[in-house]
């Protein structure tokens, strides 16, 4: 044994040991944290290069599952109750929310209300926050302790009290992508996306109904009808003044139409608002607040853009005699047939719940048709009967030359059939991915299509909702034709809907903001669509969803368009991809035709892609009706069949 001065030596030894080593662990750390920085340093800028660059696209993009919620659900939902937070973690919260990428975007009001409906919650040091996989409802603020982010095992990075995590959640049911776990003990703040969702529905309903009934007081717009209404509604601004402020001043130039929602003016002269939306006018009149005052403001050329405009598309919504007779006849045909009478060719597509199979009547091999098959107990387990219902009944109503036909539907107790008209020239997506990207003619005759079947839509209140290369199809002349509205609806013109559906990368702003949408949201894909097919990849890339989102919420004006898209296919994106809905070509009082008098389309032959006159940049190859070479090889379905839903949803199939 040693001597008591050796033991002494040995443990300060020690003792410096453990001394070096915290000393190390601290360093490490600090480095560590310096790395997470970094990390999350790097990330943003890959993202902002990913929305700057335009990497060709290679893969087919998936939609989001719709949920739809609807205004009149807001009053038979249970109310989102308030709660008292302290003055610290409001102000912590608040500014987490207003640092967000997306959150940021909100208006103050909905940001207040949000903050006054988080519900607080504490963990103990290694509680499972989020797990990957799991189905998300939550979004959360974190106010103290650490946490931390793993993904497949493998650590991303680690959040700091005032960061916002989960955002994703509150906008559409989603599956967790990565598992947040608490480092220490943790306080966090929370809100449900029924309670979020709630926020942003009543915020913009309650505003937009003020606004209709504001305009619906102004005799000069009593004459107007609701749809045009609701366009004015849109693109009223407040404006706040202070006591003596002036609103007008006597002998300037008006260009400005005012009402007042709020307060008392005090008026010196003569003035006529009407006079100054519809013509240039010197003001005859000063406008001065009585105390604070609250004006609803909209400039002339907004006003004039939406006023008028209806008589465009009322002439496109009637059919000739000639096709009524060629529908009826159809009509009567395909009644007489029955399921038994087909018989399956080949696979030419698959997708979550569904299959698309060529088929041909038995007694007939002049002509083949698309049979698309669909679970009927998948669609009951993810709440899709209305989605598929309202499918069925657009497209048997649609005839357009430039909408695939939906000739007549069949069920049993295990499917739903839809007989479709059979595109054989191939998927757009499939000819763009290998090109790689298109010129100004091929872009130009294909958004020609495009813009043809969206105005068929628009003018009888449906809106397509998930415009992509992936849902536009070539027939054997090499004409596109819009396929799969699973995501369409009808909501009646000048009126919006609320659900959360589409694919990211085509998503417009209002939907990400749960704002309400309407027709103009096809303008915004439309816009996405002319830039991928001109460079061969959507503006707006993020390596989630949630990035894609906050990177669309930054604008189309953010976005660098590469070279080979000229100036004016530029100006038309920019265009269609305004902020302000009401703003979007095509959505203005003229319609469609905006669209297609833009110097884009200078000297191009509407009348004859109307016509089918026009020959297409690319025709296919298709050698009889049961040629499916411009289609990828599927393997037979070998699948168990699913068990019998017979809950009778689907009767009117």
């Amino acid at each position: 044994m040693g001597t008591l001065r050796d033991l002494q030596f040995a443990l300060q030894t020690k003792i410096e040991e453990l001394r070096q080593r915290d000393a190390l662990i601290d360093e490490l750390e600090l480095e560590l944290d310096t790395k997470d920085d970094l990390i999350r340093q790097l990330q943003g800028e890959l993202d902002r290069h990913r929305s700057t660059s335009h990497i060709r696209r290679t893969h087919r993009t998936g939609p989001i599952p719709a949920y739809p919620r609807h205004p009149h659900q807001l009053h038979q939902e249970q109310r989102v109750i308030a709660l008292c937070s302290p003055q610290r973690s409001r102000e912590l919260i608040q500014r987490a929310l207003l640092e967000n990428d997306f959150m940021k975007h909100l208006e103050m009001s909905q940001i207040l209300t949000i903050m006054d409906c988080m519900h607080p919650t504490m963990l103990v040091q290694g509680c499972c926050v989020i797990e990957e996989g799991d189905d998300g409802s939550l979004v959360y603020v974190l106010e103290e302790g650490r946490v931390e982010v793993t993904k497949d095992g493998k650590k991303l990075c680690t959040i700091e009290p005032g960061k916002v995590f989960g955002e994703l959640a509150i906008l559409y049911n989603c599956t967790r992508t990565a598992t947040v776990t608490a480092l220490t003990d943790i306080k966090l703040w929370a809100i449900d996306r029924q309670g979020f969702q709630t926020i942003m529905m009543r915020t913009g309903l309650i505003r937009h109904s003020q606004y209709m009934e504001f305009l619906r007081s102004v005799p000069s717009f009593q004459s107007l009808t609701e749809d045009v209404l609701s366009k004015v509604a849109d693109v009223l601004e407040a404006t706040h003044y202070r006591d003596g402020d002036y609103i007008i001043r006597q002998g300037a130039t008006g260009d400005t139409f005012f009402i007042i929602s709020e307060g008392q003016v005090r008026m010196r002269g003569r003035q006529s608002n009407l006079d100054v939306i519809t013509q240039e006018d010197v003001r005859t009149a000063s406008v001065t607040a009585v105390g604070d005052v609250t004006c609803l403001v909209v400039d002339r050329e907004s006003f004039k853009q939406l006023i008028g405009g209806l008589e465009n598309v009322s002439s496109r919504v009637n059919d000739s005699d000639e096709v009524k007779g060629k529908i009826e006849a159809e009509a009567a045909f395909f009644s007489m047939v029955s399921l038994c009478d087909f018989h399956v060719i080949c696979t030419l597509g698959t997708g979550g719940f569904s299959r698309v199979e060529l088929v041909q009547l038995r007694n007939d091999h002049s002509r083949s048709f698309a049979m698309k098959v669909l679970k009927k107990r998948h669609i009951v387990d993810t709440s899709q009967q209305g989605h598929i219902l309202s499918e069925k009944r657009i497209m048997m109503e649609a005839h357009s030359p430039f909408i695939v036909r939906l000739y007549r539907t069949f069920r049993d107790a295990k499917y739903l059939y839809m007989l479709l008209e059979a595109c054989l020239g191939g998927e757009l997506w499939t000819l763009l991915r290998d090109r790689g990207s298109f010129d100004d003619g091929t872009t130009r005759f294909y958004t020609s299509c495009v813009v043809e079947a969206l105005a068929f839509l628009h003018c009888r209140g449906i809106i397509y909702r998930d415009l992509k290369p992936e849902n536009i199809i070539l027939d054997h002349r090499g004409y596109a034709k819009l396929v799969d509205f699973g995501f369409a609806k009808k909501v009646g013109l000048g009126k919006k809907t609320w659900t959360f559906c589409g694919t990211p990368e085509y998503v417009a702003p209002e939907i990400i903001l749960n704002k309400g949408h309407d027709v103009s949201a096809d303008c915004w894909s439309l816009g996405i669509l002319i830039f991928e097919l001109l460079s061969g990849s959507p503006p707006f890339t993020g390596s989630d969803p949630m990035k894609t989102y906050n990177i669309i919420l930054r604008g189309i004006d953010m976005v660098e368009f590469p070279k080979k898209i000229n100036k004016s296919a530029a100006n038309l994106i920019k265009k269609l991809c305004r902020d302000n809905p009401s703003e979007r070509l095509g959505n203005q009082k003229n319609g469609v035709m905006d669209i297609q008098k833009h110097k884009w389309f200078e000297g191009f032959n509407w009348d004859g892609i109307q016509k089918g006159t026009l020959t297409a940049p690319f025709v296919p190859s298709v050698d009889g009706p049961l040629d499916t070479r411009n289609f990828e090889c599927f393997p037979d379905d070998n699948e168990e069949a699913p068990p019998d839903e017979e809950s009778g949803w689907d009767l009117e199939f």
